[in-house]
This record gives structure tokens, C-alpha cells and sequence, in this order.
């Protein structure tokens, strides 16, 4: 497999000398429109507006969509075509003592900009993104939702996280590919990331049937294991003026032997301790904190993981 990449690199590269010696002008547009997609594709996903939703007959947890702004994902062709949509895998999380479950889902800019613009057409965005989640998640949502005052539910690193979701493997090189590709053909077989290993179309059922699919899924369908949520407490300790100075947070983990099968991830604003195939624990921190000065101390005998993070310091 090795030898195959390194082989295809090598014959890309003869290519592009070979443009670049006989036609310098098609080298150089090559090179600008490769820059514009590279910058296109790393483009981030920014938060939109955040959606509440709760299951059909109001039993269980607040679900909240967060809907996103994505260069990456493309836009519909036409009027009558599905509009493309990406989506991250349903994750549970806690603020301020609550569980909740949050959803990430993401649309070309230009198609929320239309929405912005005509409220209709933004209120049957809102209706399909909520059919979409209620297939997607295998569930049924109350008809009735609340457009939250905030644009976005957790934080932006974990909205992120979630809608970029794994990479696509690269192709198998050796397999089903000509021994002489153009230029264009080794262009697009090297490619380390795609959208998604299949699309998958969401009939919408009630609303305007007749034009069949319209929203096309970009991303991963792939669900997440369901991890156990372990018991915790966080605590705002504050000085004699009751000013926050550092956050501390105490986790049972029974089912761990070693504080080597914990993965943690701190941001500014929230923090994510999960032991593959065990836990998961998602949290919103109440105050932004330095993540730099995070201690984690592991009891063994006790099983139980103590937290230690400094509030931040606000700007001068």
C-alpha cells in the first residue's frame, strides 16, 4: 500500500514539472484554484442559531440543534434539488446540573442568508432540520421549538469537533484505478477527506412531497456508542468578596483502573472527560478558565478523578 502511494505521489509530481516547464500559465491557475478549494475546505463551521426541541410528549431531556454556517458544505444546485446538509453524531451533556442531548447541523451559508432573509423559507429550514434530526437520531420531537436568544449550545471547539467528525480513509490506490491516471484523476484519488463514505437522502413527508428528496446528507451516519454518564460535582470556589477564583470538579469512575484510559479536553468553556467504552461527561464550566493551569489527580484506591482548573482572568 506504501509503495503504491509512493508511486502515484511520485507520478504527480512528474505531472505537475511537466505543466510547469510546458504550460506555465495552466501550472499557475492549477496552483490558485487548489489554494482557493484548500482554503474553502478548512474553512470552520460557525454557529448560526440554536434550536430547543424536546421529545413528543414532553418526557426526557431539552434536545438542542445547533445550526451552523459552513463554506465546506455546498450548496443546492438548483430550486427543486435536496439541499446539502452536514451533521455531527447526537452527544449528551450537562450545565449547571442539567442534562441535555446537543446536535450539530450545518448548512452552506448561502442557504441560511436566504433564510434570513425570507422567514418563510427559514421556517421550513427549521421543519426539515427537525424532521432530518428526528429520522437521523431515531426519535419524535414535539412539534413545538424555541429559537434560543443564544446562537449556540456548548462550546464552538466542541460544535467543531463534532461536525468534522473522522476522516474518510484514503482510497485503496491498488484497487479499481488505471495505471495511468491525468492529472486531474491523481488530484482527486489523493485526497485524505471526504464528506462521507455514502450520501443519504431524508424524505421530508408533509411538506411539498411531490419534489421528492430535499435534504441530501453530507456527513458520517455513523451513531456513537451510548457511554455511561459517571457521577460528579463542581464546585465555584470564591474568595472572601465571593469572586470565582478556580473550578473544581470530582468524578467517580468505578469502572476505571488508571487515569492512563481517561482522555481529557479542556477548552475556555466547557470541559469532555471520556473512557472509551465506559464513560462519557460533557460539561459547560460556569466561569471561562485558564485551561493552561488544569491539574487532574487520579485516587486509585478510590477510583475518583479530581479536577483543578483557574478561572480566567478578564481582559485589561
Amino acid at each position: 500500500m506504501a509503495g503504491a502511494a509512493l508511486a502515484r505521489a511520485a507520478q504527480l509530481w512528474s505531472l505537475l514539472d511537466e505543466m510547469a516547464a510546458n504550460e506555465p500559465q495552466a501550472y499557475r491557475r492549477l496552483l490558485q484554484q487548489q489554494r482557493a478549494e484548500a482554503e474553502l475546505f478548512c474553512a470552520p463551521p460557525e454557529p448560526h442559531l440554536c434550536l430547543r426541541a424536546r421529545p413528543a410528549g414532553g418526557v426526557g431531556r431539552p434536545l438542542f440543534i445547533n445550526v451552523c454556517s459552513w463554506k465546506r458544505v455546498p450548496a443546492p444546485k438548483g430550486p427543486a434539488d435536496p439541499t446539502p446538509v452536514s451533521a455531527g453524531p447526537p452527544e449528551e451533556a450537562s450545565g449547571e446540573g442539567d442534562l441535555y442531548n446537543v446536535i450539530d447541523v450545518a448548512y452552506n451559508p448561502d442557504v441560511l442568508q436566504k433564510g434570513q432573509e425570507n422567514p418563510e423559507k427559514m421556517e421550513h429550514l427549521i421543519h426539515l432540520t427537525l424532521k432530518f434530526v428526528e429520522e437521523r437520531c431515531n426519535l419524535t420531537l414535539s412539534h413545538l421549538y424555541i429559537t434560543e436568544s443564544f446562537k449556540l449550545k456548548g462550546s464552538v471547539v466542541r460544535m467543531q469537533q463534532r461536525l468534522r467528525g473522522r476522516q474518510r480513509p484514503t482510497p485503496h490506490l491498488s484497487q479499481n484505478i488505471k495505471k495511468e491516471l491525468t492529472l486531474d484523476e491523481l488530484l482527486h484519488t489523493m485526497e485524505a477527506e471526504d464528506y462521507s463514505n455514502a450520501s443519504v437522502l431524508l424524505k421530508e413527508e408533509s411538506v411539498m412531497q411531490s419534489k421528492g428528496h430535499l435534504i441530501e446528507e453530507i456527513a458520517s451516519t455513523e451513531m456513537p456508542e451510548k457511554l455511561s454518564t459517571p457521577v460528579y460535582e463542581m464546585i465555584t470556589v470564591k474568595d472572601a468578596n465571593k469572586k470565582p477564583l478556580k473550578i473544581e470538579l470530582r468524578i467517580e469512575l468505578p469502572m476505571v483502573s488508571s487515569v492512563s484510559e481517561c482522555d481529557l479536553r479542556i477548552s475556555k468553556d466547557d470541559i469532555v472527560i471520556e473512557v472509551p467504552g465506559k464513560y462519557k461527561l460533557q460539561l459547560d464550566m460556569p466561569e471561562l478558565v485558564d485551561e493552561e493551569t488544569t491539574m487532574a489527580v487520579f485516587n486509585k484506591g478510590k477510583r475518583i478523578l479530581f479536577i483543578t482548573v483557574l478561572v480566567a482572568k478578564p481582559d485589561p
